[in-house]
């Protein structure tokens, strides 16, 4: 398993580098090809994505429980020549390794494990890996939401939370909107008073924005780049802003999706467009994915092992098929921290509870 996890992080594939995620695609198509049947289909802009179709034990299957996993990395070609992987303190380091490299690789064992000792899986099994879900996931949704409406259970082999490994349950939604201001250019000492300030109108509708947050509640909202002005001497004749919003709750994002429309500017010579919304809609702790986590957390009790849920505030596809009303469990990947940080890695002494999880999970459900 470490030298496949090797293997597998040592293949960079940035989000960004099509040709980069297609190799690490091939590779893992290779390394599946004795027991699925992969299909391949086009990312755009991205890397291609794919779905593997299993090949496991038990001769009646009863529907389909969908994989869920992402072959795209936040970190850009080259990496490994600052952050190497490597194998020490217990742990194995490098870009990728804990988001999510390693979490496939446990996938692809936990299949090898019900091939090798014949375990009977009740429903036929579908790996999806989406090339594009670092950077939200635009031209795999499609594929994502129309697997898992043919699904019973989805599984995501995203990490899990903390260095004990606990599974998402809920997650929240996240928003993108982008604010653009238009003023009126003046000399700002000879014409000061006919310029009408961009940036001073952004300022005061960002101070607006901010207030929209309800921590609470789980809102946020975070003007996190923004930008405008091309001069000290110049009155601003635009300005523009990033703003990340999060929600616990879809009718929260519907709620605050209005209040960003109905913004107007203070300074009526100022103009305001507001573009984007919710990418992805919140993970809601339904039902379904509350009696998923039950029967995991007895799987898990079974081989020694106490197994927790969280709320993450970060996304991810599973966002997409909870939505959908399908019972979503997340975070059945690998334990360990840094994910997008020069410090990720993954606890040696976790793999195997985890691969055995996800091999039992398949057998049950």
């Amino acid at each position: 398993m470490v030298a496949l996890v090797r293997q597998f992080v040592e293949c960079e594939s940035p989000s960004d580098d099509a040709a980069a995620v297609n190799r690490f695609v091939e590779l893992v198509s290779d390394t599946i090809a004795p027991y699925a049947t992969v299909r391949t289909f086009p990312g755009g802009r991205s890397g291609k994505h794919a779905v593997c179709e299993m090949r496991l034990p038990g001769r009646r299957k009863s529907g389909r429980i969908l994989v869920l996993g992402h072959s795209d990395t936040v970190w850009p070609m080259g990496t490994l020549r600052s952050m190497p992987f490597r194998r020490a303190d217990g742990r194995l380091w490098g870009p990728g390794v804990f988001d999510m490299k390693a979490g496939i690789v446990f996938f692809l064992f936990a299949v090898r494990a019900l091939r090798e000792l014949d375990i009977p899986v009740p429903s036929k099994v579908a790996l999806q890996l989406n090339g594009d879900e670092e950077v939200g996931s635009q031209s795999s949704r499609a594929l994502t939401e129309n697997n898992a409406a043919r699904s019973k259970a989805v599984l995501v082999l995203e990490p899990g939370t903390g260095l004990t490994g606990k599974v998402k349950t809920a997650r929240k939604g996240v928003g993108d909107f982008h604010i653009e201001v238009r003023g009126k250019a003046a000399h700002a000492g000879l014409d000061f008073q006919t310029g009408a300030s961009a940036i001073l109108e952004l300022a005061r509708q960002i101070e607006c924005i901010s207030a929209f947050a309800q921590p609470q509640r789980g809102i946020t909202v975070n003007a996190g780049v923004i930008s405008g002005g091309t001069r000290s001497n110049v009155v601003a004749a635009e300005a523009r802003a990033q703003i990340d919003m999060r929600v616990l709750r879809l009718k929260d994002a519907v709620r605050l999706e209005k209040r960003f429309r109905s913004l107007r500017p203070r300074d009526r010579r100022c103009s305001i467009e507001i573009s984007g919304g919710l990418n992805r809609p919140p993970m809601e702790r339904s039902a379904g994915t509350v009696r998923l986590f039950r029967t995991a957390q007895k799987l898990a009790r079974e081989i020694g092992v106490e197994l927790e849920e969280s709320l993450s505030g970060g996304g991810s596809d599973g966002n997409f098929t909870a939505a959908l009303g399908i019972p979503t469990l997340d975070g059945l990947g690998a334990v360990g921290e840094g994910a997008h940080a020069a410090h990720e890695s993954i606890l040696i002494n976790r793999m195997a509870d985890r691969t055995a999880l996800l091999a039992k999970l398949l057998a049950a459900v």
